[in-house]
């Protein structure tokens, strides 16, 4: 069987195993997977003073990327840290990010590309710098000379509506206020948006093992995770940003990435 080729482009280590974990797994030995990782998340969270400090988070935060990765079963994936400034990317050059994304899908040649939807999944300003560059990157690799049999699909990671009010609703039963509105909250899209369902559901444990391989970031990883796994770990939701959803006829949603191309 030909394996099948994904690139995998976003903010910061973590972002891509939350959104595409659960691909990576059930893709397994299948995939041939490059990430890009574009700040190495220096600016977050160190969840125990013992696991790293300030001035080598970004280090440290590198190596659970990878062993996120592995844990997700794409130890051999082809990772690229760009290294800028972790919540400064609405400061970097746009023309130089877009390029060197190019660069990136230009020697992957990737039948697809997932990066965050237009409003960054949470409204970060470095996800929605990221989908913006992803997007034209893309599209300017796609009609470039000789890609033919890549770029067959850009993808957004997403929510469903649906899912986040059930969210919402398991929170606010248990006592816990929701701002929806608040900085950094999760953005959903309508259901009927949704171009690919993935069921998770038989991977879900280990894609929450790949998560907590993200040690420095394990509060906010058990904070969502503890008493909403069933939820949160059984479906992954994607967009389909090119070709036009629909475009030749196609059934939605599909249940694998890859049946959307």
């Amino acid at each position: 069987m030909a394996r099948h080729r994904l690139a995998a482009v976003f903010a910061h280590p973590d972002d891509d195993t939350w959104m595409v974990g659960g691909t990576y797994l059930l893709e397994g030995s299948d995939l041939d997977l490059t990430v890009v990782v574009a700040t190495s998340g220096e600016a977050g969270l160190i969840a125990d003073e013992s696991l790293a400090t300030r001035e080598n988070l970004a280090e440290v935060r590198e190596r659970e990327e990878r062993a996120a990765l592995a844990a997700g079963g794409q130890a051999d994936a082809d990772v690229h840290f760009f290294r800028y400034p972790d919540g400064g990317l609405d400061g970097v050059d746009r023309s130089e990010l877009v390029g060197r994304i190019a660069d990136v899908l230009r020697a992957a040649r990737p039948e697809a590309v997932v990066t965050f939807g237009p409003d960054g999944g949470t409204g970060h300003d470095d996800h929605i710098v990221v989908s913006e560059a992803t997007t034209a990157a893309f599209h300017r690799v796609r009609e470039e000379p000789g890609a033919e049999g890549a770029f067959r699909g850009l993808f957004y990671g997403t929510l469903p509506q649906s899912e986040l009010d059930e969210l919402y609703t398991r929170w606010r039963s248990r006592g816990i206020e929701v701002d929806p509105d608040a900085p950094f909250m999760p953005r959903a899209v309508p259901d009927d948006m949704i171009d690919v369902r993935v069921d998770t559901t038989t991977v879900a444990a280990t894609k929450y093992e790949a998560l907590m391989a993200h040690e420095t970031q394990a509060p906010e990883i058990q904070g969502l995770a503890d008493n909403d796994r069933d939820l949160i770990f059984a479906t992954e939701c994607f967009v389909r940003a090119w070709p036009p959803p629909g475009a030749g006829g196609d059934d939605r949603p599909a249940h694998r990435l890859f049946d959307a191309l």
